[in-house]
């Protein structure tokens, strides 16, 4: 086997931990991040003319489906702007192009007004990992696009262990899509075959590196979905081992 030359991380659940900020959320009196985004879209709409939330709620649960269709089965994740223009279109609205913005942006940053959080141990593993490898984000983009997540690495001080970012909204396709994991590797300045990646996500992170020709360890410190079977090198329950396992993988 190859020397390890990169090791490439997920974020959701592998260092955030997914919907870690409703609890947050929730002691500050705040609705679900799902009932605040629609409530956006009713109150934007309501300033020009009424609307029944029913319809909004039926509009966005639609514009939903569709994008998990394309990110299941095409592989791409639509950006927050074009998932609103298929709603507004769904309910033949349309909003001045400032308000417009002004709605795609307080999508975009819901999760940097209540920041989820790290995964435990996750910290320390990265700084650890950083001394002796390149590090790169590799990560699919759903309401939080790429420009907000590198905000999110840096207000815990992580975004400059990473010396690349390839994000689906970015890059315009996402995982398991072999690009993703090809442009980690020509940002790290190395062979797919040299990058590891860490995921919790059997069939986006585990299988889509594998069959992009690299390795791949999947993190169950914040949710376990199936390391009972998975095609993973190894399998990893606490943040801490990290460094023994790529000690482990690193080797000629």
């Amino acid at each position: 086997m190859p020397r390890v030359g990169a090791v490439s991380f997920d974020l959701w659940d592998t260092v955030f931990v997914d919907d870690s900020d409703e609890p947050k959320r929730r002691r500050q009196g705040l609705a679900p991040k799902p009932v605040a985004r629609r409530d956006l879209v009713h109150s934007f709409l309501s300033r020009r003319s009424p609307i029944d939330r029913t319809l909004v709620e039926c509009a966005y649960d639609t514009a939903d489906a569709a994008f998990r269709q394309a990110w299941h089965h095409q592989h791409v994740t639509w950006p927050v702007e074009a998932r609103l223009r298929l709603l507004l279109a769904g309910l033949k609205r349309e909003l001045p192009k400032e308000e417009f913005q002004e709605l795609v942006t307080l999508h975009e940053e819901m999760e940097l007004r209540v920041r989820p959080d790290l995964v435990p141990g996750i910290a320390e593993a990265l700084e650890a990992l950083g001394r002796r490898f390149a590090l790169v984000v590799v990560s699919d983009a759903i309401f939080t696009p790429g420009r907000a997540l590198r905000e999110l690495l840096a207000g815990y001080g992580l975004r400059d262990l990473f010396s690349a970012f390839v994000f689906s909204d970015e890059i315009g396709c996402s995982k398991p899509d072999p690009r993703m994991f090809a442009r980690a590797a020509e940002l790290a300045g190395c062979d797919v075959a040299e990058i590891v990646h860490i995921g919790d996500r059997e069939h986006n992170d585990i299988a889509g590196a594998k069959d992009a020709g690299a390795r791949a360890v999947l993190l169950t410190a914040a949710i376990d979905r199936g390391s009972d079977n998975t095609r993973a090198d190894a399998v990893c329950g606490e943040c801490s081992k990290l460094p023994a396992i790529l000690d482990s993988l690193d080797t000629l």
